[in-house]
């Protein structure tokens, strides 16, 4: 049996996440997302998934990057327009 890192249990099912050259152990998502998500620092939330990145900030969502002044960044892009 494993102990959780977030919230201490000991459970036969946990499982590793292996990140960054380290290992940590959780007994089900919701404590795996509470210690390695990222946190949006714009609202708080924690980002759980794609999230965007500008320069070394992470946010939410595109509207939360705009908001603290990442210009350019966009949630989805017109249908047939091309990314290069």
């Amino acid at each position: 049996m494993a102990i959780c890192e977030t919230c201490g249990n000991d459970y036969d099912m946990a499982f590793e996440v292996h990140a960054q050259g380290a290992v940590h152990t959780f007994d089900c998502f919701q404590c795996a997302i509470e210690a390695m998500a990222p946190i949006c620092e714009h609202c708080g939330t924690k980002v759980i998934g794609h999230g965007v990145q500008s320069g070394e900030h992470w946010y939410c969502c595109a509207h939360c990057a705009r908001q603290e002044g990442s210009d350019g960044i966009v949630d989805r892009v017109m249908a047939g327009s091309a990314t290069t």
